[in-house]
């Protein structure tokens, strides 16, 4: 969950790595009681995530500049469209419009990659979810964004839930231990609210872990004749899941499958920061910063 004490947090050191003795730019050119007004606009469509985090750029920066924000999060928008207005001291705001920027065009990318993922499997009964392959720090961002995007949040750290995945199973084999007896182990020593799940590569394995009684079981990089197959072997015994070679391109055929879940890397590692603006006002002409 993205809190505000997360955001303050980040987007703090965010600002402190941009500006670690102050903006010199801002403070020799621009005087002190000049006033800026400027709108958050969008180059391009897309979905709208993380206006609170642009906020925090621009009040922890200096508490007098106020921030409207137009669109909600979650909210698809066209080209053009004014997402927010920025008001205040100018020395502060062209301080806070880089930072503010690279929040909101990352967190906005995601949530627009995730819409279109999500509405390839619209007519299917799978959900689309993320993974842990997020930027170091800025997981709770944007798994934000992959909500607003209409996606739904993996397990969110390596604390929350017990996913044994190849390497977990390879140790087991080469010591010789049952995977069977050892989900069964790991099961009865959980919490009973602790959710299990287990990848396996081919379909050879699914018996031995269905026995086990896990929650879940991710068919990894599997064919679609064998992702079928899989469906049917487990029968609704388990939710499953499909990971692995998931693309826009191949998405609508996995979720047809009968899959329960398709988990996308993609989502946070691979999406392109969407093209926002901030555009100070002179007048009545707008000028990019």
């Amino acid at each position: 969950m993205l809190t505000r004490t997360t955001i303050d947090r980040v987007v703090g050191a965010a600002l402190e790595e941009d500006a670690p003795w102050g903006d010199i730019t801002s403070e020799m050119l621009i005087i002190p009681t000049a006033t800026a007004r400027a709108d958050l606009v969008a180059r391009e469509a897309g979905v709208f995530s993380g206006g609170e985090v642009f906020a925090a750029a621009f009040r922890l920066t200096d508490p007098r500049i106020e921030v409207e924000l137009v669109a909600e999060d979650g909210e698809w928008f066209d080209a053009g469209a004014v997402l927010a207005v920025v008001s205040g001291p100018a020395r502060g705001v062209l301080t806070a419009e880089r930072i503010g920027l690279n929040f909101v065009q990352r967190m906005s990318g995601i949530a627009t990659l995730t819409g279109r993922y999500v509405a390839e499997v619209a007519h299917t009964g799978a959900r689309i979810a993320d993974t842990r392959k997020t930027t170091p720090l800025l997981r709770a961002f944007e798994r934000h964004a992959v909500v607003n995007g209409g996606g739904h949040n993996h397990r969110y750290s390596l604390s929350d839930a017990v996913m044994a995945k190849d390497n977990h199973l390879a140790v087991l084999a080469q010591k010789g231990v049952s995977v069977t007896a050892a989900l069964q182990g790991a099961i009865a020593r959980l919490p009973h609210t602790t959710h299990v799940e287990v990848e396996v590569d081919r379909l050879e394995q699914i018996d031995a872990v269905l026995a086990a009684g896990v929650g879940t079981i991710m068919l990894d990089n599997f064919s679609l004749e064998d992702l079928r197959a899989g469906v049917a072997q487990i029968g609704g015994r388990a939710t499953v899941e499909a990971s692995g070679g998931v693309s826009l391109e191949t998405v609508r055929a996995i979720a047809e499958t009968g899959v329960d879940v398709v988990s996308v890397g993609a989502l946070t590692h691979s999406a392109r920061a969407l093209d926002l603006g901030l555009d100070v006002r002179l007048d009545a002409t707008h000028v990019p910063l």
